[in-house]
């Protein structure tokens, strides 16, 4: 369910039903899509959220992929853990966790307006058992750690005792690490600050006699004397060389303790802050979470609201608190520049919750690109591939195309066939429009979209290759070679037709060693220009512009798998012999030739606009980012041919059965709407940066 159909079909539909329902058929869905044979894959290529070394980050002694986090009382039972796993998280958050359940039956509100979920119960969660289920069999690799409550009205000595329970359970099951939440507004506060003050070293004392499972080891590379010889700790947890650690952070490293955190309410009055820096300052923490929710009567609101009250608490914790200490921040991050904006304020890691709801899917993977963005624009630019180095063949390759394409096209539209076919044959062109009228108009029209699809690949190829293999971008190079893989094994159709084309295989030939040496040595590289940070009207048209070459792309996939079947089986649609008057046992019995030749024809068009339509989907899944305009004229002018070729060819020879012309015409439309409603994203503005100095780098692992 990536944004292009969250935000433009699901999320509609979605929102008519009850939040609790919609909760249950989201994840169940896409859980269920995580449990298929594949499934997995199947999201991965969707949201293709690859996490750039740049973004890797630090809690303690807990290495993440990314600082971008999933709040665990989003997906409380975990249906669809291993799904969103794939979406660009670096961890999750499992949690508020009680020893036993606790349930609502009230309704979760949705306030749209104020891009809000209020929840009828703080507290509401599946309990310690179900819990460790989620802990033992994740299936998935992110880090989870555990928030841990212990039940409402517990105090003291029982509290504590709830808690090691817990910790111990969990520890065993395989939490990487546990972030304590007992502050309430309407408790003791004497008595939470006492059990602030007691877990650390309740968290030793398990520790110490082994009772927490053994799952979090010292980091690699620690001396065991309570320091590291070679590497320190900043703000957010990186690892410096020629430095050594020091104060709790130390102590907590080096013993090997899990990381430990607590979770402060955004709206935390002033006193209670002071408290909770002191403490935080006595040792045994490593980091602190500012909560996702607002108090709304006996519940809990999340949403936006709890941006304002929790950037002026990121600001004082990281004026005033210790300056290993690692800031994580829950509150209302639904979009990029919510993310940013809580980053410069202090936080090193953040985590989604509403946001997923009202932003869709894809929100991790935008966070991601933003805060690897901001890191990147610090760092020089790398020097520019060289013309030779790979993608100037694929450029070459793509021109080959173009020329023989255009080549294709004039022969298809004045002599049709080439001096081999008729030898082949053993007739010309005379005699064979003398066997039917229409057969010569009806190989034309082969022969013309076939020749407008290759145009078409070519201009695809060179874009991608002088915009996108050039700069290192991981999906061109993917759609490079899927797109001209796929073409050159088509190849192979032909021959099955019982027709070798010369000229086909001589070109085949020609370009194919530009291809291999294209996908020789190619390095990755991250994006490096700004991306959209917010969900504005551009981006949700954006969405839909997307949908719209997604469908188009797998929809001439399909039609393309079609074609090249129908072309090495049956070879003839029952509109093609109508508009020919003929039937296949007549065209056979003139010359038993001619079907193979028609066939190899019919084969390399169903071949090509494969290819076509595989560099299209991936483009469309996984390329598009605001301000690129070459995207949006290589999209314009990669498909004007095609489009020209085939709806033209059709009305030259009279060829125009509406059945037989309605997928092309669908595709027209979605083509065309696609390129308006992609106009202002692609062609506008590149999204501005953050301002100078706005975000921090010095607690992001830069």
């Amino acid at each position: 369910m990536p944004d292009w159909s969250y935000q433009t079909l699901f999320r509609p539909l979605l929102f008519r039903l009850s939040s609790r329902l919609a909760r249950e058929l989201t994840f169940q869905a896409i859980g269920g899509l995580s449990r298929l044979p594949g499934g997995r894959l199947v999201i991965r290529t969707l949201g293709h959220m690859e996490p750039s070394p740049i973004l890797a980050s630090r809690a303690g002694s807990l290495e993440l992929y990314t600082p971008v986090g999933l709040s665990g009382s989003l997906d409380p039972e975990g249906k669809a853990h291993a799904a969103m796993a794939q979406f660009g998280f670096g961890f999750i958050m499992t949690g508020p966790i009680t020893p036993e359940p606790l349930s609502s039956s009230a309704p979760i509100l949705r306030e749209t307006d104020r891009e809000s979920l209020i929840y009828p119960s703080y507290t509401e969660n599946i309990g310690l058992k179900e819990a460790e289920r989620l802990f033992e069999h994740p299936r998935h690799r992110l880090p989870q750690l555990a928030r841990l409550m212990p039940m409402p009205g517990v105090t003291g000595d029982e509290a504590l005792q709830q808690l090691a329970h817990m910790l111990e359970r969990l520890g065993q099951a395989g939490a990487a690490g546990f972030c304590l939440d007992v502050l309430r507004s309407d408790g003791n506060m004497e008595e939470q600050l006492d059990l602030i003050r007691r877990f650390p070293d309740l968290v030793r004392r398990l520790q110490a006699q082994g009772r927490l499972g053994g799952q979090v080891q010292p980091p690699e590379g620690s001396a065991g004397a309570k320091e590291f010889s070679a590497v320190s700790l900043t703000r957010g947890g990186e690892l410096r060389e020629g430095e050594t650690a020091s104060g709790s952070c130390r102590e907590v490293l080096a013993a090997g303790l899990p990381p430990l955190f607590l979770y402060v309410p955004p709206d935390a009055p002033d006193p209670l802050v002071s408290e909770l820096l002191a403490q935080v300052q006595a040792g045994g923490w490593t980091g602190l979470t500012v909560g996702e929710g607002l108090p709304e009567g006996e519940g809990v609101r999340i949403g936006c609201e709890a941006k304002i009250p929790g950037l002026a608490l990121l600001r004082r914790l990281r004026a005033e608190a210790p300056a290993e200490l690692t800031l994580q921040a829950a509150c209302g991050v639904h979009e990029p520049q919510d993310a940013l904006d809580l980053i410069a304020a202090g936080a090193d890691q953040v985590l989604l919750h509403s946001g997923m709801v009202y932003a869709g899917p894809g929100l991790p993977k935008r966070v991601n690109e933003a805060i690897a963005y901001e890191r990147l624009r610090l760092q020089p630019e790398p020097a520019p591939m060289p013309f030779w180095r790979n993608w100037g063949w694929m450029w070459l390759l793509g021109l080959g195309m173009i020329i023989g394409g255009v080549l294709a096209w004039f022969v298809a539209i004045t002599t049709v066939l080439l001096p081999y076919d008729e030898a082949f044959l053993g007739l010309d062109r005379d005699a064979l429009h003398r066997v039917n009228g229409n057969l010569l108009h009806f190989m034309s029209h082969d022969r013309v979209t076939l020749a407008g699809t290759m145009v078409s690949i070519g201009i695809l190829y060179t874009q991608l290759a002088r915009y996108g293999l050039q700069e290192g971008q991981h999906w061109s190079r993917t759609a490079l070679g899927l797109s001209a893989g796929v073409g050159f094994s088509s190849f192979f159709l032909y021959l099955g037709t019982g027709y070798f084309d010369p000229l086909h295989a001589l070109a085949a030939a020609a370009l194919f060693p530009m291809f291999l040496l294209s996908m020789r040595g190619i390095q990755d590289r991250p994006y490096r220009r700004p991306v959209h940070l917010y969900n504005d009207r551009i981006w949700r048209l954006a969405m839909w512009g997307q949908l719209c070459f997604v469908v188009l792309g797998f929809a001439l996939a399909i039609g393309g798998l079609t074609i090249a079947g129908v072309g090495v089986t049956g070879v003839f649609v029952p509109q093609d012999l109508v508009f020919m008057q003929t039937t296949f046992a007549e065209l056979d019995a003139v010359n038993p030739r001619l079907i193979p030749l028609i066939a190899h024809d019919r084969a390399g068009f169903g071949g090509a606009l494969l290819s076509n339509a595989l560099a299209l989907v991936v483009i469309s899944l996984w390329g598009l980012q605001r301000g690129e305009r070459w995207q949006w004229k290589t999209l314009l002018f990669g498909g004007a041919p095609g489009f020209a070729a085939g709806l033209g060819i059709h009305m030259g020879i009279g060829y125009m059965d509406f059945w037989h012309l309605l997928p092309a015409l669908f595709a027209l439309a979605l083509y065309i709407a696609g390129l308006i409603l992609l106009y202002p994203y692609l062609m506008g503005g590149r999204a501005a940066s953050t301002e100078s100095g706005a975000f921090r780098t010095d607690g992001l692992n830069m």
